[in-house]
């Protein structure tokens, strides 16, 4: 899966997914313009490595009050983890994260644009597409 900023993990599992919860994604995300973004701040933890992206904060938030009852992360993190991008995972040594933390440091700050939400389902063939849906009105020329 490429680089992506999770609005909401775990999301409704996939034998128990909705036409209702596919509207209330495509309906959120309609609600919110593209954005454009500027990555700048690494953050860690034992076992990850990560940007934030405070950017798309208020997405994340509204995507977690619609669902209020799923726990993001399964509380790893915290009741309101920050917005990110996962760098790395499973860096359990420090000397190992210390040099991730570097090499992406040396990338930011970087400037990138989100435009759209993609749901995403975990089927027994791993991560799967399920739709995208723009962020705000499509682009009309």
């Amino acid at each position: 899966m490429p680089a992506h900023v999770s609005l909401l993990y775990p999301f409704v599992p996939e034998p128990a997914l909705t036409g209702q919860d596919e509207q209330g994604v495509r309906s959120l995300a309609a609600s919110f313009p593209a954005a454009d973004l500027l990555l700048e701040e690494v953050v860690t933890a034992p076992g990850f490595v990560a940007v934030t992206v405070p950017g798309l904060q208020p997405i994340v938030d509204a995507f977690r009050a619609q669902w209020p009852g799923l726990r993001p992360y399964s509380g790893r993190f915290g009741a309101r983890p920050a917005a990110h991008v996962t760098v790395a995972m499973g860096a359990d040594d420090p000397t190992t994260a210390a040099h991730v933390r570097m090499a992406i440091d040396s990338l930011l700050p970087l400037r990138t644009r989100a435009a759209a939400v993609q749901l995403v389902v975990l089927t027994e063939e791993g991560w799967q597409p399920r739709f995208t849906t723009p962020l705000g009105s499509p682009d009309r020329p």
